[in-house]
């Protein structure tokens, strides 16, 4: 007997609810013409990942941030409408973007 089955004997008039999961889509976020500006730097010695040019709501950029973040596991920070990536995932943060739609220009190295 499965939790469900036990729950159901238990509870017998329950009815479960049917959970959405909330995606962050396309429409979710502004998307812009101009290229997002995608770099690199060390800083003190450790590689960096900028992204500058957003021309959008600084709200959208910092959920923005917070997702690249997350997705990514690594720490960062959003300053001066500028995201910085700690470490160096230009290429991977350069394909979520373009999957989520942005126009991203790779710039140094």
């Amino acid at each position: 007997m499965d939790l469900k089955d036990q729950l159901k004997n238990l509870f017998p008039d329950h009815e479960p609810e049917e959970i959405q999961k909330e995606e962050s889509s396309k429409s979710d976020i502004w998307l812009q013409e101009d290229p997002i500006i995608c770099k690199y730097e060390k800083r003190k010695g450790k590689p960096i990942t900028i992204l500058e040019g957003y021309t959008g709501a600084d709200a959208d950029f910092k959920l923005l941030a917070k997702e690249l973040k997350t997705k990514l596991s690594v720490g960062g920070s959003f300053k001066n409408d500028k995201i910085i990536i700690q470490g160096d995932y230009r290429d991977k943060i350069m394909g979520i973007l373009k999957e989520k739609g942005f126009n991203v220009k790779r710039v140094g190295g």
